[in-house]
């Protein structure tokens, strides 16, 4: 049987990160929500509160594990692509920013950080 791919991995990644989600009572509202500025990998309500969530997956804690993958640059280009997908509600709701990070494709090992970036 083949390794799975980047790709794969990242999907069932994003897969698991939904469901635990919903486990928590957040409402999925969309996934990789692509445009010019990048991708937001969760869109999901709970409450009044848009989240964006940004799944992350490492196989290894060498330099920081998932938690450390979120660079200065990528947090920029998160906030640069929710503000694009905001522009397009006449109301801005109340968001948030939330990091789903695994270190391993097992549910029981997911950690979930709140308001990982302010706008």
């Amino acid at each position: 049987m083949k390794p799975a791919s980047r790709n794969e991995r990242g999907q069932r990644a994003e897969d698991l990160a939904a469901d635990f989600l919903r486990r928590q009572g957040l409402a999925v509202e969309a996934r990789n929500v692509r445009n010019r500025y990048g991708e937001i990998d969760i869109v999901a309500r709970e409450g009044d509160t848009l989240v964006f969530v940004e799944v992350r997956l490492r196989g290894s804690a060498a330099f920081g594990g998932a938690a450390g993958s979120i660079t200065a640059a990528k947090q920029k280009r998160l906030l640069t692509a929710a503000n694009l997908y905001l522009s397009g509600f006449s109301r801005q709701p109340p968001c948030r920013f939330d990091a789903v990070l695994l270190d391993t494709l097992d549910i029981e090992r997911i950690t979930w950080q709140r308001d990982i970036l302010q706008m």
